[in-house]
């Protein structure tokens, strides 16, 4: 594994593993009488990054889910053509996902949106989502033109 597939992974995980615990820790608080306001912005923050990085992480590994029903009954060369396929029209996929997101970021950003509680910047996480949906198209687009299997 890459160095740089590494820090991703690493990165993701330990923004799910801090959803978790401040979830964990606003559940207690709850209970004991002491909330934690605005864990819910907090969890949406680390849940978008972890998000983000696992669907990158998953496209560079090839780890997406495939159905082989039919694929593995095709011969090589089919196979492969159906796979670049497959390739290009998730990378259209994730380009109409990224121009929906950059349309909102834009629209958005001199607003100044921040969340109500605890002040999370919001365009600052939307940019996030798009740098993390463009590499993901990239590395999609990378996989046709390379013949690499979906």
């Amino acid at each position: 594994m890459s160095v740089w597939r590494t820090a991703v992974t690493l990165m993701g995980g330990v923004a799910l593993i801090a959803a978790t615990a401040t979830d964990t820790i606003a559940v207690i608080g709850r209970h004991v009488g002491m909330p934690v306001h605005g864990s819910i912005e907090l969890v949406q923050v680390a849940v978008l990054v972890a998000g983000s990085l696992a669907v990158l992480v998953a496209t560079v590994a090839n780890g997406h889910a495939k159905v082989h029903l039919l694929v593995d009954r095709m011969g090589d060369s089919a196979r492969g053509a159906v796979d670049r396929i497959g390739s290009a029209l998730t990378a259209v996929f994730f380009a109409a996902l990224l121009a929906g997101s950059v349309w909102l970021a834009a629209d958005l950003w001199a607003a100044h949106e921040i969340s109500e509680v605890v002040g999370v910047p919001w365009r600052w996480m939307r940019l996030f989502a798009n740098i993390a949906l463009g590499a993901t198209i990239i590395v999609l687009v990378r996989q046709v033109f390379a013949g690499r299997a979906r």
